[in-house]
């Protein structure tokens, strides 16, 4: 598995509860953070979930 990097570039003002709850899990809590986790699937499924708030890079 490698490693991404996720960056919030959209505000979470007006988003679902469920969208706010899986910003938090990724550690995603300001605009433009950024965080590093391992690609396992179940990150990949959150980032998937929160695609059109957030900026992902391989790494």
């Amino acid at each position: 598995m490698g490693k991404i990097k996720v960056t919030q570039v959209k505000s979470r003002i007006d988003q679902t509860k469920r969208q706010k709850n899986t910003l938090d899990a990724l550690g995603l809590t300001k605009m433009n953070k950024t965080v590093e986790h391992e690609a396992t699937p179940q990150i990949l499924g959150m980032v998937q979930k929160v695609k059109h708030l957030v900026h992902v890079e391989n790494l």
